[in-house]
């Protein structure tokens, strides 16, 4: 595995490369994340060549101008990277924002989609969607106020409450955002994306017909299992898996995201998908 550096737009990326001659494997982490989060997950196989791109303002990516942080521009430097690198058909895929990225990638050059990953989906189609409010208030907090305040006004509210409820391992990556710079950076991710959207319809999500995964989870407020189930029901040939939640324990969520990616992969690059 190597991390190597893409220019696109006046922007410089880091990518990690897991090398090799298989299926190119574009797999992008989500919002405010980093390569490390996909490569925990990603299966090693002979066949398949998996690639991340980190996204502006995310890892070791800069950031360039952050007022054009959105999903569609997150979309269109992957597809640079597609066509920069002779990738294509690739099998494009995602965690959260990366799935939605993924999805976008899907509709708008299909011609460049062997398959199609939506792994913890935090949008179907809408901009703004309601799960994705306690990100934008994580946001909103620290474009107003220093990290160490915006976090203790966060745990003190009720959304933060809610979540040590419903969902632990939501408060967790949402307090870990405070410590996160640049700070102004992170603030600008935070309520930019969350406001933000695929830009696809239903008809769109419907008319794919690549092999489709998608991978999801409960215990996940900002990534409910009802959105799998609505894209299963959208594209009633994808392939819906339910792994354990991380609240079960980081092990086996991993052990079973793993084991999900491998068997589709292997199937996509064998064409029996």
């Amino acid at each position: 595995m190597t991390v190597t550096s893409f220019h696109h737009d006046g922007v410089r990326f880091a990518v990690t490369d897991h090398g090799g001659e298989g299926v190119p494997f574009l797999f992008q982490h989500g919002l405010c994340g980093s390569a490390t989060q996909t490569v925990e997950v990603i299966p090693e196989l002979p066949d398949i060549r998996a690639i991340t791109l980190e996204c502006r303002g995310h890892g070791n990516s800069e950031a360039g101008n952050p007022d054009g942080f959105s999903i569609a521009t997150f979309t269109s430097d992957v597809d640079a990277l597609i066509d920069a690198w002779h990738l294509a058909p690739v099998i494009i895929g995602g965690i959260s924002m990366g799935a939605a990225i993924a999805l976008r990638l899907a509709v708008r050059r299909p011609e460049k989609v062997r398959a199609l990953v939506l792994a913890r989906p935090a949008w179907i189609f809408d901009r703004a969607p309601e799960n994705m409010q306690p990100n934008a208030e994580v946001g909103h907090l620290l474009r107003a106020h220093p990290s160490d305040e915006a976090r203790a006004m966060f745990m003190a509210s009720p959304t933060a409450k809610r979540l040590a409820v419903e969902a632990p391992d939501n408060l967790a990556s949402l307090t870990g955002f405070f410590e996160r710079t640049p700070q102004e950076i992170t603030a600008a991710l935070l309520t930019q994306i969350s406001a933000d959207g695929p830009g696809v319809s239903a008809a769109d999500i419907a008319a794919i017909t690549c092999p489709v995964l998608i991978i999801g989870h409960g215990d996940d407020v900002i990534h409910p299992f009802s959105f799998c189930e609505a894209f299963a029901e959208l594209m009633p040939s994808a392939k819906l898996v339910r792994i354990p939640a991380k609240t079960k324990g980081k092990a086996p969520y991993i052990t079973a995201f793993k084991a999900a990616l491998a068997e589709f992969l292997e199937d996509v690059s064998h064409g029996k998908a």
